[in-house]
């Protein structure tokens, strides 16, 4: 019975996705064909017939180490052994967009495809602490912090221009929700839309897991990957992540009229995968 009731649970996810797409279809279908370059978030497990669409932000750390271990032919048992670094190395994962045309629609075809996601302020909010706040991101406070201190903030000092450390939130923002900011390339994928790192309009997911419920839903896909018995979803200390209370009170200094525009920058997120508009928004 559980197993089902599971099963329903997912199916339940897969409609709402399906439904919004259809519901959307203008926005979300814009554009028809998927290029090599959609698909490098898509990290391939062979040996196992998987495809795991990884969103940062979502636990992906720990999922990519589950796939070494999947894919590392014995190379790996423990995922927690992986270090955090490791993971992230893109050479460790084999990516769709490395695949010919062909084998691209044979695995989208036939493999079991799953991703991951959260309350998208939630994941915004934990990529602006993990990336602006953070002493040690000093590659993200350069290439981003510089051009938002930049492009928000008046009178700046020269020091601030040149770090780009002590991005405050509010500047995030409005970074984000910046017409410029959007034509200028795309958003970097920490806080890029999971609607666009993972195409779910595109591409028929199996599964949808949800960060608020990881460790079952990555048990049950483990389960049916046929690897449950000897594998299971690293569990860890949830001491420093960021909590919805943590991310009323990032919310707290936008204005509504800003708060309004980010939102539907992640509009399609939130309708998607069925997150509710969080009560603290004052949107106009």
């Amino acid at each position: 019975l559980q197993l089902s009731n599971t099963a329903i649970l997912h199916q339940i996810r897969r409609d709402q996705v399906t439904d919004t797409c259809r519901a959307n279809s203008v926005s979300s279908r814009k554009r028809r064909v998927l290029t090599p370059n959609d698909l490098k978030h898509l990290v391939v497990d062979e040996d196992h017939e998987m495809i795991y669409c990884y969103v940062p932000k979502v636990a992906c750390t720990n999922w990519k180490r589950v796939m070494m271990v999947l894919t590392g032919r014995g190379k790996y048992s423990d995922p927690m052994e992986i270090p955090a670094n490791e993971a992230h190395v893109s050479s460790n994962l084999k990516t769709l967009n490395q695949y010919s045309i062909p084998e691209i629609n044979h695995r989208l075809k036939n493999y079991m495809k799953f991703l991951f996601v959260r309350e998208p302020f939630e994941r915004l909010v934990s990529a602006y602490r993990n990336k602006f706040t953070q002493k040690y991101n000093t590659s993200f406070h350069k290439r981003y912090g510089t051009k938002i201190v930049r492009r928000q903030r008046k009178n700046a000092t020269q020091e601030a221009l040149r770090k780009g450390d002590d991005v405050k939130f509010e500047e995030f923002v409005a970074y984000l929700i910046d017409p410029h900011t959007q034509r200028e390339e795309p958003f970097n994928e920490h806080w890029q839309t999971v609607y666009s790192l993972c195409h779910p309009c595109h591409i028929h997911y199996d599964l949808i897991g949800k960060y608020e419920t990881l460790e079952e839903d990555s048990n049950y896909i483990l389960q049916l990957a046929g690897v449950g018995s000897y594998l299971k979803f690293p569990t860890y200390a949830k001491s420093t992540r960021t909590t919805d209370e943590m991310t009323t009170e990032f919310f707290q200094n936008i204005s509504s009229e800003h708060q309004t525009q980010l939102y539907e920058v992640y509009k399609l997120d939130f309708l998607m995968f069925n997150y509710s508009v969080p009560s603290y928004l004052k949107l106009e």
